[in-house]
């Protein structure tokens, strides 16, 4: 399996219509441990939405970003666990792991760097940062949003940006829903008077 770009599509196949594609995306994970065709859907579902999220948070490494989580995904599909959260979740949770090991490269890469201080930055805050700037987001939203703990910030935008459900974004991040929903709330409360809709929205 190569994994594709966002605007890459696979031709009619020659066996009539690929029943597969109407198979929810946890059956697919499912049926791909043992059936590598079966992952091919997958990508042709997700490569937008995971390049948009790569795209906001690394934009100058964004393919091949995407390229990386898709073949980590593919490596590790046997080890998806649906009692765990949903697909879609668990396809975030690689991309998020991706790009933490990119920032820790990055991080290793620059002048000064030294091995005995830690092993790198994997928060991407900075090039999150940039892009709102760039989208002339108000000043004091963006000072808002540094101020929130990563945790928060990081629900806020999975959810605001990447359309994300609560429950979801939890299972990326790795916390119970319930602890996710009231981080959002305090999230939410925080930036409620300043924020614009599109990223505060409705979060609960």
């Amino acid at each position: 399996m190569i994994p594709v770009t966002p605007n890459e599509r696979d031709g009619p196949g020659t066996d009539g219509p690929d029943t597969r594609d109407s198979a929810t995306d946890e059956e697919l994970l499912a049926r791909a441990a043992r059936d590598a065709t079966a992952f091919e859907p997958l990508v042709r579902r997700h490569s937008t939405a995971l390049h948009g999220y790569f795209v906001r948070r690394a934009p100058h490494a964004a393919d091949d970003l995407l390229a990386e989580a898709w073949l980590q995904a593919y490596t590790a599909r046997h080890g998806f666990d649906a009692d765990r959260g949903p697909a879609r979740a668990w396809l975030f949770g690689v991309a998020r792991n991706v790009l933490s090991a990119h920032w820790r490269r990055t991080e290793r890469q620059r002048p000064g760097w030294r091995s005995d201080t830690g092993t790198g930055r994997d928060d991407p805050w900075e090039a999150v940062d940039e892009r709102l700037d760039a989208a002339a987001v108000a000043p004091r939203l963006r000072e808002l949003l540094t101020e929130l703990p990563s945790a928060e910030r990081e629900l806020l935008l999975l959810v605001a940006w990447e359309q994300l459900t609560p429950g979801e974004a939890a299972a990326v991040v790795g916390i119970p829903a319930g602890t996710a929903r009231s981080r959002l709330h305090r999230a939410r409360h925080r930036l409620r008077a300043e924020a614009p809709l599109d990223l505060t929205g409705d979060l609960a």
